[in-house]
Order: structure tokens, then C-alpha cells, then sequence
């Protein structure tokens, strides 16, 4: 049993992990000359892909008996199958040429593959054997979700470790210092009109400001800048250039004028670059450590100091910037700093021993963009360090010198010199992105940006994936297509805790293991609304009501959502320790022992205390959400409080699902869609593959995974990883004429059951739950197949016999 297990394992990891390459080939005319070309084809995990380039039209794949159609890019004939893998012979078609062989893959190749990754899984498990020991032994879920990660049985999530201390508001602002400012000024007027304004109101007394106006072409800006200088007195210095230098050559001017006073820092900052209040002082702060060369700020445009997503520039509402920088500067400013592998010219300060040894830019990168590189890679090898002043927001409107197309341009260019000069750079803005160490104030920078735009909805949910799971991706780009942002507070995984933010710009994620981290990140949303949708596998389930009744502090909504049953029983499914559902269990009714909870702690909550402790998060919300009629009546029987507040509020789909023709012939072959667990009805499917081998009867297809505890008896197969658009390929590819929903617990919607039926094709499920009631409602509007009874779930009758005549198969 444990080879079986360790084998089924292997075959998931194999999957995941596999990657075959192929040869290419050249595609001909019915004349024999070259008309375009596949450049590639390969395995990646359960795909198989084929790229190349052949004339404008349409194109066709044959996988065996199977033609699947593609398209070519007219401008630049470039076509791409991304198809489930299969093994065999394959032929090319370009529209209106001949059929042309490509090399598929054997069945060998796919053996040697395999067994070329059967060393890497088994060191990957001796690796793991402590965390595994910890999980068996202790029940620890911390170390489950690691080993499932590890070994590809599920998604391993990115995200950095928030810290703490950065959270902490500064006991003391920091200490104002001196510094040398320095502003190439070229053209855009209004920007320059308001940057200047900040710097005047916003940094204090002790500075001087060096303005280069570099040739503008702007009649505006020469006569306003040289009145406004006028005004400032001694505390500006206004240089005027009648031939414009460039961006490195005005700030190298400056640099020469700035070395009046060489023991000061030199503080560049673009004519973009709108500074907030006491700014100033923020930023000098790190320079107290004599090995930090320069510093910046996060901004909204600032490379590897993006916020909210890192390298993802927006532009900012007017008083954002003001608004986010109100909440950086109540994080710690904290003597520990990450390294950075660059500064950001934008709004850096640089350290006057750093500038003594490497006193310009170099010209070599022309009109600018890289310069600031260069400078701080030569800096780190004279020793220095380059930091991010963490409680400091300064907002960017990048690119309004140059324009865009100018920008981009001198990016790709100086950005080749850049690589051919440090062409360990690459590597190492790699590693942090990878890491990034500058998770904690970005997340938090990202929840005070999120709630600027009205009220966010907080869900609690897992990280094991399903219907739930699409259903909230899909709620989420819903709000971020209007522009605005969700936050996702994630449980199940490594880390007791994954705090997700999405927003139109994309996602940021940081996790950790302490709940009141998680509490006080969430008190930075002043308008927030607490939606519990699913907390299964969290550790500690049974304190997850008074967590989310802790977020909800202060009068902010709360919605449960019954997309399982976990909020009624700690076996989430309501099936009973025998997987047999009968009826919904009651605290002080029911004592069967799949409803307790066991902690890591080996705490348990009996039934009647986790209804009592999920039953006043329900007391407490404004809308209970179920999603069949069917789980709305459970939920009542066990929350008759609920009655009122109770929505039913059936899913939309989630994907498009495309109608299937099914294949002719009379070979009963069934089709099961959906990675199948216990409670899924995998001992069902078990039982059904041996009586149909028996029988001669016809065979199962898994369009999934089924659990590593169960197997199919041949001839029916599991096919692994799927996609719904590859559904009328895999029908084909098959012979499936009918589907079959065995799972045994009474769902609370099911979307694989509602994809089914958008095939067209024939359906059968237990009566049960709400898939038993989409069946029934289906059928009644003339769809073909029914629900059968749930004793044949239980072995009482010939499953097979009743299955193939409901699907009316031979």
C-alpha cells in the first residue's frame, strides 16, 4: 500500500516536474520549398507545445486521430498549439499545404524522463523526512503544507516574510540634517512649478537647492524659473544652460557646484518627483551609517521600489501620494536595512564619502537612464551599500521630460551597456525579486493604497484551490477591471497566514505566523468588510470566528459564505467518520468523532463548542450567502438564527465551457471531470473501474487526479491535468460518451457538475447536495441522464449496470 501511495505521489511530482524538447522542422509547399518552420516542441509539465512560424491562414495539430485548429499571427506568422500531452505520431497542416510529419514523443522518451527525475524525488523526500515525521506524528499542518509544496502536489505560493518591527511607529522623528539638493530641469513646466513649490515647503530650513535649466524648449519655464530663484534668495543656486547637456550632464554640473560643500549629502531629484512633507530628514537618516552609499524612497515609480507591486509603475490620483506617505512615515524607520542591488535616480541621496570617490555619472550612457546604476554598482565595489528609506513615500510621474518612447528606447540601450559592464546586476535584481526584502512596507503601503478607494471586502479563504477558489479570482479581477482592490487573508499554507492584496496593478503578498501582525495590517483599511469564505486545513480553525470578529471591529460588515460546510462541522463535507453523510450533525446529537477538532496543541472543540463559536460569527453578520437551495436548508438546520439574513445566490460560471459533439461508436467509455479525493467519491470510482473490467463493460476516464490511496482497475485510466478548453480534444481523444459525478458529500454548488452540463452531453450524479439538484433541474428541461440513488453509492446494486443504461450506453 505505501509503494502504491509513494508511486501515485511520484506520478503527480513527475508531471509537475517534467520537461522534454524535441526536434523541429522545416514546413514545405506542395513544391518542396521551405514556407516556415516549428522552432520548438516540447513538454512542459502535462503540456505538450509546439511553436514556429509558417504563412498567414489557419493552421491544424494532429495528435493521433485528433485535429486540433489553430491560428497565425498575420504580421508575423508566428502560430503556438499549448495542448494536453499525449504520445504518438503528430502531423502539421498549414492551410492550403500539404500535411507534414513532426517528431512525437514515445512512449520511451516519456519512460526515460521520468526515470531520470525518480533521484530528484527521492532525495526530495529524504530531505523532507523531519517535516513528514512532524506532520504523522504531531498532526503539525505547517509541516503538511511544506511537504505538499516540496513535492508539487499543490502550487507553492511567493511571498516574503513580514516583519514585525517594521510596523512599529518611530518613538522620535529623525534628526533634520543638511544636505545639497540638486534638480535638472527640462521642459515640462507644470511639474516643475510644483516640484519646486514641494521642495520649498517641505524640507525644512537646512538646505540648499542646485536648478539646472538645461535648454529648454518651453518659452514658459526660463523667464518663471529665473523670477522664482529671485524669490528664493541665497538658499538657490539657478544655472542656465543655451545648449542642452543631457540629464548626466546637468547633473554632473550640479555635482561640480555641490562639491563647494564636500562634506554634505548631495540629494538628487527629478523634476517628477513630488516630495512630501518633512521628507527630508527621512531620507538622510540612513546616511548615518558611513557604509551606506545612497538612498531612496519607495514611490509609485521606482523600479524595485514600487508600490504596491514591485517593478509595476502607475500613476497616482491627485493626493495619493500625500495620503501614502502620511502611513509610510508611521512605519519604523529600523537600523537594519536590506540591500538593494541599485539606487533610483528619481529622488536618491548620496553620500559625500561615496561621491569623493566617484564624484559624476558617466557620460558614456548619453542622454540619461542607467547613469544612476553605473553609479551606485561602482559604488559597492568601493564598499558601499544602497538602501530604501522604508517610512518615506515620494510620488513619481515618470517619463515627462523624455517622453515614453524616447524613455523606453534609452532604457533598452543603456540597459545592454549596463549588462555588459555588471553582468552579475541581472542575477542579483533577480534574488530580489525572488525574496524581496522590502515585503513588510510595500504590503503595508499597499493596504493603506487600497483603502483610499472606498470600502474593500477582506476574505478569509484557503489555499487549496476548487470551485471556491476560481469563484474568488474571479470576484477579485471583477474589481480590479473597475479599479478597485480585494484583500485575501490566506490559511492552509506554509505559514500560518498569507495577507494578499489585489489591485488593478496586480498582487502583493507577504505571510507570517502571528495573527495580531495580520490584525494590525488589516486595521490600515478604514472601510473594510470581513467575508468569511472558507478556512479549511487552518491549524487552529476553531479560533478562526473570533479572528474575523476581531477584523470586524469597530462596526465593519461581516458576510459568511457557505462554500463548504466547515463553518457547521470540522468535517467541512458532513460525512461522518465512515465517509457516509447522514443528515446535518448537531452539538450534543452527534459524537461521531470526524466532527471534533484536534489542535497542534492536541486541543479538541468538540461539535457543540464549534457551533457555538461559529454560530456568533453567523449571529453577527449581515448576510449569510449559500448557493443551492439544497445547502441553504442544512445551514438553517444547523443556524436557525440565520433565517432572514440568509441569501441563496446561485455561481456564475467561471470559465467558458465549449458544447462537446460526442464521439460515435458504442464503447461505453465515462467520463469523470475533477481531481477526486474521498469525499469526491474515489472509492466509488474504484469500486466502478473493477465491476466494469469484470463486466467488459466499458471503462473510466479521470479528467484529473484521484487521490494517491485509490486506483483504477485497467482499462480505465487517470489522465491527469486538464484545462476546460482542452475538453473537446480529450473527448475525442478518449471515446467519452457520458459523465459521471460520484462525489458523495452533499456539495454546496458544484461547478464541475455545472461544467458538464454546458458539454451538452449526458450526465449522472447521486441524488444529493447541490449537484444531485442541478442534475434534476437539468434534466427536467430535457437533458439526458438523471440522479441515481445514494445506496449505490454504498455498494447495495450493480452501480455499473444503473450507470451505463441512466447514460444510455451500450
Amino acid at each position: 500500500m505505501l509503494i502504491h501511495r509513494l508511486h501515485r505521489i511520484f506520478q503527480v511530482f513527475a508531471e509537475a516536474s517534467m520537461a522534454i524538447d524535441g526536434r523541429g522542422a522545416r514546413l514545405h509547399d506542395a513544391a518542396g520549398r521551405q514556407i516556415g518552420a516549428t522552432t520548438a516542441v516540447e513538454v512542459r509539465s502535462n503540456r505538450l507545445i509546439v511553436r514556429g512560424t509558417a504563412p498567414a491562414g489557419g493552421i491544424v495539430l494532429r495528435l493521433g486521430a485528433v485535429a486540433h485548429p489553430g491560428t497565425i499571427d498575420p504580421a508575423t506568422g508566428a502560430f503556438r498549439f499549448d495542448l494536453p500531452f499525449e504520445t504518438g505520431a503528430m502531423e502539421i497542416v498549414p492551410e492550403g499545404h500539404p500535411a507534414q510529419p513532426l517528431s512525437g514523443f514515445t512512449s520511451a522518451q516519456l519512460a526515460r524522463a521520468r526515470w531520470r527525475l525518480a533521484g530528484r524525488f527521492g532525495l526530495t523526500l529524504l530531505t523532507l523526512l523531519p517535516q513528514i515525521l512532524r506532520w504523522k506524528a504531531r498532526g503539525d499542518m505547517e509541516a503538511r503544507e511544506s511537504v505538499k509544496e516540496t513535492l508539487k502536489l499543490v502550487i507553492r505560493p511567493t511571498a516574503g516574510l513580514i516583519d514585525k518591527s517594521v510596523l512599529t511607529p518611530p518613538s522620535t522623528p529623525p534628526v533634520p540634517g543638511r544636505a545639497m539638493l540638486l534638480m535638472p530641469v527640462h521642459n515640462a513646466f507644470d511639474l516643475v512649478v510644483e516640484a519646486l513649490d514641494r521642495v520649498v515647503r517641505h524640507s525644512g530650513t537646512d538646505w540648499h537647492l542646485i536648478v539646472i535649466e538645461d535648454a529648454s524648449t518651453d518659452p514658459r519655464l526660463r523667464p518663471w524659473l529665473c523670477a522664482w530663484a529671485a524669490e528664493q534668495g541665497a538658499r538657490v543656486t539657478l544655472l542656465l544652460q543655451d545648449i542642452n547637456l543631457g540629464f548626466i550632464g546637468a547633473v554632473n554640473l550640479g555635482f561640480e557646484v555641490a562639491r563647494r560643500n564636500p562634506d554634505l549629502p548631495v540629494v538628487l531629484i527629478n523634476s517628477d518627483a513630488m516630495v512630501p512633507k518633512d521628507w527630508l530628514p527621512r531620507l538622510l537618516a540612513p546616511l548615518a551609517d558611513p557604509s551606506v552609499a545612497s538612498v531612496t524612497p519607495m514611490s509609485n515609480d521606482a523600479e524595485l521600489l514600487t508600490v504596491p507591486v514591485i517593478v509595476k509603475p502607475h500613476s497616482l490620483a491627485p493626493g495619493q501620494g500625500d495620503a501614502l506617505d502620511a502611513a509610510a512615515r508611521n512605519l519604523a524607520a529600523g537600523t537594519i536595512h536590506p540591500d538593494l542591488p541599485t539606487g533610483v535616480g528619481f529622488c536618491m541621496a548620496l553620500s559625500p564619502r561615496f561621491l569623493r570617490e566617484i564624484p559624476t555619472f558617466d557620460t558614456d550612457f548619453g542622454r540619461g537612464y542607467g547613469e544612476e546604476v553605473d553609479w551606485c554598482r561602482k559604488a559597492l565595489l568601493c564598499g558601499g551599500r544602497h538602501v530604501c528609506a522604508q517610512n518615506l513615500f515620494v510620488e513619481h510621474r515618470g517619463g515627462a521630460s523624455f517622453g515614453f518612447a524616447t524613455k523606453q528606447r534609452l532604457l533598452e540601450e543603456n540597459g545592454a551597456r549596463i549588462a555588459r559592464r555588471y553582468p552579475r546586476f541581472a542575477g542579483e535584481v533577480e534574488n530580489f525579486l525572488r525574496g524581496d526584502p522590502l515585503t513588510t512596507p510595500r504590503l503595508a503601503l499597499a493596504l493603506s493604497l487600497a483603502g483610499l478607494g472606498g470600502e474593500v471586502p477582506v476574505y478569509l479563504a484557503h489555499a487549496l484551490g476548487g470551485g471556491a477558489e476560481d469563484w474568488l479570482r474571479d470576484r477579485i479581477k471583477d474589481r480590479a477591471d473597475r479599479g478597485r482592490s480585494s484583500v485575501v487573508v490566506r490559511v492552509g499554507q506554509r505559514h500560518r497566514w498569507r495577507l494578499e492584496v489585489h489591485g488593478p496593478e496586480g498582487m502583493t503578498a507577504g505571510v507570517c505566523n502571528d495573527v495580531s501582525v495580520v490584525e494590525s495590517l488589516i486595521q490600515r483599511l478604514p472601510n473594510r468588510r470581513i467575508i468569511y469564505s472558507c478556512g479549511v486545513s487552518h491549524p487552529e480553525a476553531a479560533e478562526l470566528p473570533e479572528v474575523l470578529l476581531r477584523l470586524a471591529d469597530g462596526g465593519h460588515p461581516v458576510e459568511v459564505l457557505f462554500h463548504d460546510f466547515f463553518a457547521i462541522s470540522p468535517s467541512y463535507t458532513l460525512l461522518d467518520a465512515d465517509s457516509v453523510f447522514r443528515g446535518v450533525p448537531l452539538g450534543g446529537v452527534t459524537d461521531d468523532p470526524a466532527h471534533r477538532h484536534l489542535a497542534p496543541d492536541s486541543t479538541v472543540t468538540d461539535l457543540a463548542e464549534w457551533q457555538a463559536r461559529w454560530g456568533r460569527l453567523v449571529a453577527r453578520a449581515e448576510r449569510v450567502v449559500t448557493f443551492s437551495n439544497d445547502s441553504g436548508a442544512h445551514v438553517l438546520r444547523a443556524y436557525p438564527q440565520a433565517r432572514g439574513r440568509m441569501v441563496v445566490a446561485p455561481h456564475s460560471p467561471v470559465g467558458a465551457v465549449p458544447v462537446v459533439t460526442p464521439p460515435g461508436g458504442t464503447d461505453p467509455v465515462i467520463g469523470v471531470l475533477g481531481n477526486i479525493g474521498p469525499h469526491k467519491g474515489a472509492a466509488v470510482l474504484q469500486r466502478l473501474s473493477r465491476d466494469l473490467a469484470r463486466q467488459g463493460g466499458g471503462r473510466l476516464i479521470v479528467l484529473g487526479h484521484l487521490a494517491s490511496d485509490f486506483s483504477l482497475a485497467k482499462p480505465s485510466q487517470v489522465h491527469g491535468t486538464y484545462r476546460l478548453e482542452d475538453l473537446p480534444g480529450l473527448v475525442a481523444r478518449y471515446g467519452i460518451r457520458g459523465w459521471f459525478m460520484p462525489s458523495v458529500w452533499p456539495e454546496t454548488f458544484s461547478f464541475t457538475t455545472h461544467e458538464v452540463l454546458a458539454t451538452g452531453m449526458p450526465i449522472a450524479a447521486f441524488d444529493l447536495g447541490a449537484q444531485g439538484e442541478a442534475v434534476r433541474r437539468a434534466v427536467a428541461a430535457g437533458a439526458t441522464g438523471g440522479v441515481l440513488p445514494m445506496t449505490l453509492a454504498q455498494g447495495e446494486g450493480d452501480l455499473a449496470v444503473a450507470l451505463r443504461a441512466m447514460l444510455r450506453l451500450a
